[in-house]
Order: structure tokens, then sequence, then C-alpha cells
């Protein structure tokens, strides 16, 4: 990959075309939303041409969403019924034919090749060599300010550096690398600057696994050009989807939930207190902070055949919309569901899904998210808000705040 890039323009900033794109300037706040579709049914029927004023191509415009915590369990756990192949039609274009789109059989082939690269002690090597040191050299760069933007200094850039050196890449190609990576995962406002870093990420991927193959190494594509199944292994297009997946599911997501989590504990500092003083409370707001504020509030599902779903009847090919977010803010299973509370009595929650297609780096992203928050914890005294800053969460697909301007020290 070259480091001189002329395909973007030089004030070209993807950070803010990104921020822009996933609605920053506008608070939006789903959740009271939700709760009378969740009282009201499980399942909802919605016509979005009403709705909405969407016109649409085909079909009647009726789409259906899944509400409450135990209808969204009951789809995403039946993998027989629910299928994820409708991904294919637009996510199939940015990133190949990934594990995001496939159903059984070839899925459980596929993440059983894909997960021998998540290995207890990669994960234990990527804590101690890539992430500890990204994250510390990321707070390097603004310690000694007495101010930040936590998102665009700190959790923005760190997963997609921690990816970076998973893939062993040059230092010189960071730069292109994580522009490419952020204009793929902005496929929603611009497709063809999606399709074109696609195109590029393939050719370089694919230079690089050809490398790995002749001459493998420790790092992530060299495992995977290695993984073998039952006399299965992974083709180069295949290694190249997954790892151009892994820039959305993995970099995206992860900062995402740590920026939702630093909001949460800034926004309730007493609890941020708590957990400085107490690093065993750890887990439980990681846990806390995802199901209060997922990075991703839904996803799709199609019935393959014609279904009831609590009472509502679903013809095969429909579009489910499962809303993660809704479930999560269950009154039902969680008490005063609408409060953020990492004391809390502790409850497994949707935010990596369930069933199959859970995340297959759920546990990679909880690790990042303890290594940021040690590390903030540790460095970043007196940390606090910036009392003259305007500071949100907005989204209503993914969720993030646009920025976390605070002080310390």
């Amino acid at each position: 990959m070259s480091t001189t890039d002329t395909t973007a323009p030089a004030d070209y900033d993807p950070f803010e075309e990104f921020n822009a794109a996933m609605g920053a300037g506008t608070v939006q706040n789903p959740y009271p939303d939700f709760i009378p579709l969740r009282e009201e049914s499980p399942v909802s029927a919605i016509d979005i041409r009403e709705q909405f004023g969407i016109e649409v191509e085909e079909g009647d415009g009726i789409v259906y969403t899944v509400n409450t915590f135990d209808a969204v369990q009951q789809v995403l756990r039946d993998n027989e019924t629910y299928s994820s192949a409708g991904y294919e039609e637009i996510m199939g274009m940015v990133f190949g034919h990934s594990i995001l789109e496939m159903d059984e059989p070839e899925h459980h082939t596929y993440r059983s090749l894909i997960q021998q690269a998540f290995s207890r002690n990669a994960m234990i090597e990527w804590e101690r060599d890539l992430i500890g040191p990204v994250v510390q050299d990321l707070i390097s760069g603004f310690e000694g300010d007495g101010e930040a933007d936590l998102v665009r200094q700190l959790t923005f850039p760190f997963p997609f550096n921690v990816i970076a050196e998973m893939l062993a890449l040059p230092t010189d190609d960071h730069p292109r690398f994580h522009r490419l990576a952020t204009e793929l995962i902005s496929v929603s406002i611009d497709m063809q600057r999606a399709l074109d870093a696609s195109a590029a990420l393939y050719e370089y991927f694919c230079g690089i696994i050809g490398q790995r193959r002749e001459d493998p190494a420790r790092d992530l594509v060299s495992v995977l050009t290695q993984a073998e199944l039952d006399g299965v292994t992974l083709t180069d297009d295949e290694i190249c989807a997954f790892l151009r997946l892994l820039l959305s599911a993995g970099a995206e997501t992860t900062y995402r939930s740590s920026s939702n989590l630093l909001f949460a504990l800034l926004t309730h500092p007493e609890q941020l207190d708590a957990l400085r003083d107490d690093r065993s409370l750890m887990p439980q707001a990681i846990e806390e902070g995802l199901r209060w504020e997922p990075p991703l509030l839904t996803i799709m599902r199609s019935p393959i055949r014609d279904v009831e779903l609590h009472g509502v009847e679903i013809p095969a090919g429909a579009s489910i919309v499962v809303n993660m977010g809704s479930a999560n803010h269950d009154h039902e299973r969680w008490a005063n569901a609408e409060e953020f509370d990492i004391f809390r009595e502790q409850k497994p929650h949707v935010a990596f899904a369930s069933g199959v297609h859970m995340c297959l780096g759920m546990h990679l992203a909880r690790m990042e998210t303890t290594v940021v928050m040690n590390a903030v914890l540790d460095r970043l005294p007196n940390l606090r808000l910036d009392p003259s800053a305007d500071v949100y969460i907005t989204g209503m697909t993914f969720r993030a705040p646009p920025a976390l301007p605070v002080l310390f020290g």
C-alpha cells in the first residue's frame, strides 16, 4: 500500500464525514419510543410508507419489529427459521461474502475457521503487546494538555490502530489504512466511496495474504491463512471479506461501546469515582454500558418460511428489525431500565446479539474496553466533562457521542 494518497481531497477529514453521517449535531433518544411498542406487543408490523414517507419499489412496505427481550432472543436463537442472508444485497457489496450474511451450515464452518485466530493465547499477547501500547501512546499525546476530546483523540482511533497492529501492517501504511477503513464503514452516506475503499483494501489485503501464506508469522492474517478444519481452509476472498468486516464489526463497535461507557460514567460522576476506587467493578460497568447504550441498536433477519411470532403472522422473506436496543431496556427484565447503574443486578443482555451469530469478537471488545478504561482512570486524574460543552449520544442504528470534551488534572 502506497503511503501517498491521491484519492481524497486535501481537506477531506474521514472522521468528520463519518461523524456527520451518524447524526452529529442532532440529539436523538429513541428509547422512550420503544416503550409503547413493547407494551403494545412483542412484535409490531410497521408500514414504512406511512410512518416515514418512504417509497418502496417492491413489496407492501411492511416491516416487522421485534421489541421485547424474550422475542428478540427467540428470533436470534432460531437460525433455522430466521435467516441472515438479507445482508448480502447491500453489505455484501462492501465486505464481500462474509460471516455476516451466512446461514448454517456454511456459517458454522466459516466461524470455526475464523475463531482459530482468536485463541486465548492470542488474546493475552494482543492485550500485552498491542492494545496496551496503542492506548498508552494515544493518551501520551494529550496527557499534558489538561483537556482532550476523548472520542477524536482516543476512542475513535485506538481500535483501528489495534487492528492495524494485529494485521502487522507497516507503520507507514497506517494513515491511509485508517482513512480507507473509515470510508468503508461510511457506506450509508457515500456508497461509491465505500466501494472504492473496499476495492483498495481488497487489493492490499490480497497482497499481504499471499506473503503470509508463503512466510507465515504470528499475526492474525498468518493464522487465517493456516487455519484448517476437516480439510477445509479459507480462500483469499474469504479472508479479505473477514478483514473488511473486522473493520466494522471490530473497530467501529468497539469505538462506540467504549465511548458510550465513558459518556455514561462522566455523566454519572459518583459511579465514575466508585469505579476508579474499586476496579473490581469494571466487568459490571462494561456490561451495564453495553446494556444501557449498545453500539448497534438493530440488526436484520428474514424468515425462510411463513411464521407466526407472538401472534403476528410474518410472511417468508419479510424484513424483520431485531431491536436489541429495545430488548436491553425491557422493563420486564430490568427495573428502572432507562437508568445507567453499574450496581444493578447483572443479567445477560443482547448487545452482542445471541445465538449462532453472537459477536465473534465480543471477548476482544470487552478486553479492549477494559484496557482503555483502566488507562483513562490511571492517567487522567480528576477527569470530568468540560462544563461548556454540549455532550450527548446520537444515532438511530449506530449510537455514540460525536465528542467527549473533558478536563483533567
